[in-house]
């Protein structure tokens, strides 16, 4: 049978449903928003055979708990928050198999900050502006636009088997947070607004990550970076996801997933895409250095990243039992992982080139 839904009984410091955001309404103020670690959002997604936009929960900090509504595939990317099911160990990375009743708790970051449950069917709440992406600031999306709450129920959409069901990503691909983190950055747009001291100052300073950081943006400290003329504010322009935006106190702020659409200050650099994951994952008191490059290295990058996304080969975790599927005169053939024949309850399978929606009322090994 499909999972019906899960109940939070513990939300945390700070639970919110996020999928990959709402773009395409900045020129109307509206925030993208969407997983602070979209990386972790899509690999997980993809452990569980969901579109990879599909909504999960992003779990801050940990000290969350929930309970499965009925048998349930899900996947746990993103931070390690020390993640159980019903008291044992949950591997992170990979698809893991819960019961109806089982109890997923998380209780402190060990690496990382942002964990993300992903669960076959995605969480279906309403969408807003075509995304279940939660906005607090604005009260859009996830459940009533705010942060989870103990007892608040998510559904569960409807369950399509995958053949990238039962799978892990292998260990050399998976990402790795740390304590200390080195940002590769594309200089500018506003790079002409400091001075060649201030611009030495960013390239060759340690930064810390401090306790005033949120999704809108990180916060650093560390040595002030010098404006050209004294000045830090500009005319109000766009502010694409990884700017690095410098204020007046010259300390610089990493505005990520729930940045304002247009800011008035300079900015000295942009976080090249493949890096956004690690300030995404980066605790209160994580070093930060930041290491310029060009546009074609950040593109070399970013295509490497996508690869990694879309294209690599997920590792089975599961023995597999081959079965037999009667569509309408045909016999199609089907291979299931033994430990989700519980779960089973409806198969994509391909008929003459056409994708076919299979009902199971009942299944048996050939």
């Amino acid at each position: 049978m499909n999972t019906h839904g899960v109940r939070i009984l513990s939300s945390g410091p700070f639970t919110t449903v996020q999928d990959l955001g709402r773009p395409g309404f900045q020129r109307f103020g509206v925030p993208v928003g969407g997983a602070m670690d979209s990386t972790a959002l899509i690999i997980g997604n993809r452990l569980v055979g969901n579109d990879r936009s599909a909504a999960s929960l992003e779990i801050t900090l940990g000290g969350a708990n929930l309970i499965f509504d009925g048998p349930s595939l899900f996947a746990i990317t993103g931070a390690d928050l020390g993640a159980t099911l019903n008291a044992l160990e949950v591997p992170l990375w990979e698809t893991y198999y819960a019961n109806d009743g089982d109890i997923l708790e998380f209780v402190a970051p060990i690496t990382g900050l942002r964990s993300y449950v992903c669960i076959a069917g995605g969480i279906a709440t309403q969408r807003q502006l075509g995304s279940r992406s939660t906005h607090v600031a604005s009260g859009l999306g996830g459940l009533d636009g705010r942060s989870l709450r103990n007892g608040d129920y998510l559904p569960i959409g409807p369950v399509v088997y995958s053949n990238e069901s039962g799978l892990r990503l292998p260990d050399h691909l998976r990402p790795r947070y740390g304590h200390e983190i080195t940002a590769r950055v594309l200089f500018g747009p506003q790079g002409d607004a400091f001075s060649q001291a201030g611009v030495n100052t960013f390239f060759n300073s340690e930064y810390t990550v401090t306790e005033r950081s949120d999704r809108q943006g990180i916060r650093l400290e560390g040595p002030t970076i010098e404006a050209l003329n004294g000045r830090y504010d500009i005319v109000s322009d766009a502010v694409p996801l990884g700017s690095i935006q410098v204020p007046g106190d010259g300390k610089p702020i990493v505005l990520l997933a729930d940045r304002q659409t247009t800011g008035g200050y300079a900015k000295i650099g942009v976080v090249a895409s493949a890096d956004l994951h690690l300030m995404a994952q980066a605790n209160p008191g994580c070093k930060v250095r930041f290491q310029p490059i060009d546009i074609g290295e950040a593109q070399v990058a970013t295509l490497d990243m996508l690869d990694v996304l879309h294209h690599s080969r997920l590792e089975s975790r599961y023995s597999l039992v081959s079965y037999s599927l009667k569509v309408g005169e045909r016999s199609v053939q089907v291979a299931v992982p033994r430990e989700r024949l519980n779960y089973l309850s409806r198969v994509m399978v391909r008929v003459d080139d056409c994708e076919t929606m299979v009902e199971i009322e009942s299944i048996e090994p050939r």
